[in-house]
C-alpha cells in the first residue's frame, strides 16, 4: 500500500498561473489507470474560468516514468510518453499481469524510499539517458495554460451562433 502523499508530481501547466491555488485531498479514493493500486486524488482548479483538474495516476508510476500525474506528459520536455520513449529508444519494463505488477510497484516503491531524494527514479531503474537533439526540439520550453480553458460545446455553439446571427439580421 502506498503512503499518502502531501503534493502532487504536476508540470507547470497543470498547476497553472494562479500562485494562489486550492486543492483538495482524497486519501485511496481512485484507482491508479496505470498500476490499479488505489492513490491520493488531489483536485483543484488553475486559474479563473478554467476547468478543474485531477490526478490519474499514483506518484510511484509518475516518478517511474517521469510525467505529470494529471495531463501524463513528460515533467521535463512537455511530450507525450511514447514520443519520449521512441526518441530515447526505451522499452516499457512493466509487467502485464496483475500480480507481476502489484510486485512490481511495491519493490519500486521500497527502492524510491530507500533513496534520499538525490538521485533520479530513472538512474535507479537503469533508464536514466542524455536528451537527443529531436527531444530539445520538440519539447515545449514554456507552459501552454490555454489547455486548461474549459471545453465548447458543440451544440451551445450552434444555438447561440445562430441567435446572434438573427439579432444581426
Amino acid at each position: 500500500m502506498q503512503t499518502i502523499q502531501e503534493f502532487p508530481i504536476l508540470c507547470q501547466t497543470c498547476l497553472g498561473d494562479n500562485p494562489y491555488i486550492r486543492m483538495t485531498k482524497e486519501k485511496y479514493s481512485k484507482e491508479c489507470k496505470t498500476c490499479g493500486q488505489p492513490f491520493t486524488v488531489f483536485r483543484w482548479c488553475p486559474g479563473t474560468q478554467m476547468r478543474f483538474k485531477k490526478t490519474e495516476v499514483c506518484q510511484t508510476c509518475s516518478k517511474l516514468k517521469n510525467v505529470c500525474q494529471t495531463c501524463l506528459l513528460d515533467v521535463e520536455y512537455g511530450l507525450p510518453v511514447q514520443v519520449r520513449d521512441s526518441a530515447l529508444k526505451l522499452q516499457d519494463s512493466m509487467p502485464k499481469s496483475d500480480v507481476n505488477k502489484e510486485y512490481y510497484t511495491q519493490n519500486m516503491e521500497k527502492e524510491i524510499a530507500n533513496t534520499d531524494g538525490i538521485l533520479p527514479v530513472r538512474a535507479l531503474t537503469g533508464k536514466a539517458q542524455t536528451p537527443t537533439d529531436m527531444l530539445l526540439k520538440l519539447g515545449r520550453k514554456t507552459p501552454y495554460y490555454k489547455r486548461n480553458r474549459p471545453h465548447v460545446y458543440s451544440f451551445w455553439y450552434k444555438v447561440n451562433v445562430k441567435e446572434a446571427r438573427s439579432v444581426l439580421i
